[in-house]
């Protein structure tokens, strides 16, 4: 009995120096698909890196154990949609193999709106090993009048008609392994995927789709392509597909996939970053270019018309050089690379595949349009609407609505600009436009007298 007792306090003094000796490894990861014409699933995967959790010894056998935790809260409204915590522990039946990960999935229903989401994976032995990434989600529902397509599933493995129905992997006939750190390498060099394609019945059917896989480095060279045709006969259908990497140099990379309607000249498209690990091949490819990221990003499919509205709601973020280059461009695929370009260089954390000043933005301007819409003008070309989508949330407001002798007027405080500003809207036509007065801010209108222009004659 003691030298049982011995043993394993051995081994779970080892396995615990060895878990302080090593970076904590928690991956996360998630994806879109349809659910309604109001709302999106969205399935988050994750993974625990064995290695990195401390073995428990509990009735008889060894035990990791690692603590999920999601939380999602409606930048909107400020609602928490999610909070909730999961136990995920594994037997470990070989104590000396431990190189693999605990991956799993959970998925939620998500009305239109952008969420900020914060998920967590904690080591239940010691609460100190964890990792935490905090994501903006912006949901708008696959289900409309357009071809559509969801976001791509990187996958380990995908068994086609599986007979493990019962598996939390299992959906639409397939079981699909997730790969949360997309990472791949020797070990695992082929690269399954998973995606889906909506609203085909609004296609004709007498029309030629082609569907495009395609994959780049990361100086913009095309390193695998593949095309198909498919049917429009359904109104939606799923996709899987391989890509061999065990050839591609260690890199970073961009799998792009591209639904072309050439009779209608429509086409849409969804992209997904993921990293080659091969130390055996060497790289032969010394072309040095423009990182070919419009291609995977938002503006490689959008009109040019939504392009030039998407710039005009970015002009207030933008220098006057940035306005002038733009005005001077004549072709979409010069507009497209430029947004691309001019939203890159705003990226508040590059290391992520998403651009969260982006998402950020667009979710001020879609409260923008909520909140301060008046007299016909869209909330975002209003007054407080520009101060909102420059500044971000004030620190504080204090609002005056029922004033006797004035009109109504707002005071927006932002104690984290240049020491202490604030801006002062009044409501001068009663119609719930409210127009800046005055403020203290640097370049902003300033106004000591605005409380004589507010009063009521």
């Amino acid at each position: 009995m003691k030298k049982s007792l011995l043993i394993f306090f051995c081994l779970f003094l080892t396995s615990f120096v060895k878990s302080q000796d090593k970076k904590f490894e928690f991956d996360f990861d998630y994806s879109q698909f349809a659910y309604d014409s109001t709302a999106n699933y969205v399935e988050f995967y994750y993974s625990f890196g064995q290695n990195s959790l401390i073995k428990q010894f509990k009735d008889s056998s060894f035990i990791i154990e690692g603590l999920l935790s999601i939380e999602i809260i409606d930048s909107s409204s400020q609602n928490q949609i999610v909070n909730r915590e999961w136990r995920i522990s594994h037997e470990m039946k070989d104590t000396l193999n431990i190189e693999n990960s605990l991956v799993g999935v959970v998925g939620f229903v998500l009305p239109s709106g952008v969420y900020r989401c914060t998920v967590s994976g904690k080591d239940s032995s010691n609460s100190i090993n964890g990792k935490t990434y905090n994501e903006y989600l912006n949901i708008k529902p696959f289900i409309d009048s357009n071809i559509t397509l969801s976001n791509i599933q990187l996958a380990s493995k995908i068994t086609q008609d599986s007979p493990n129905i019962n598996s939390i992997f299992y959906k639409n006939t397939y079981e699909v392994i997730p790969m949360p750190a997309s990472v791949y390498g020797e070990a695992q060099p082929v690269l399954f995927h998973y995606f889906e394609i909506y609203n085909l019945e609004t296609i004709n059917h007498e029309n030629l789709l082609i569907l495009n896989t395609l994959v780049y480095n990361s100086r913009g060279k095309l390193v695998f392509n593949k095309s198909k045709q498919i049917k429009t006969k359904v109104s939606s259908r799923v996709e899987v597909g391989t890509v061999v990497l065990n050839k591609l140099p260690t890199d970073t990379y961009v799998l792009i996939i591209t639904l072309i309607d050439s009779t209608g000249n429509y086409g849409v498209s969804s992209a997904k970053k993921f990293f080659m690990l091969n130390p055996s091949v060497v790289v032969v490819d010394s072309l040095e270019g423009e990182i070919s990221d419009v291609f995977a990003s938002q503006f490689g499919v959008m009109s040019e018309e939504e392009l030039d509205d998407l710039f005009e709601q970015s002009e207030y973020i933008a220098t006057s050089q940035e306005i002038e280059q733009y005005n001077s461009l004549n072709s979409i695929e010069g507009k497209q690379k430029f947004l691309n370009q001019f939203w890159n260089i705003r990226d508040t954390d590059p290391s992520t595949s998403r651009n969260e000043y982006l998402i950020e933005y667009l979710d001020r301007i879609q409260k923008s349009n909520q909140q301060f819409s008046a007299l016909g003008k869209k909330g975002w070309k209003s007054d407080r609407g520009r101060v909102y989508l420059k500044y971000g949330e004030p620190s504080e407001i204090e609002r005056f609505p029922n004033q006797i002798d004035s009109k109504p007027y707002e005071i927006w405080r932002y104690n984290e600009i240049e020491g202490g500003v604030f801006f002062i809207f009044a409501d001068m036509t009663n119609f719930s436009d409210y127009q800046l007065v005055h403020s203290t801010a640097r370049g902003e209108l300033r106004d000591d007298n605005w409380e004589r222009r507010i009063r009521n004659i």
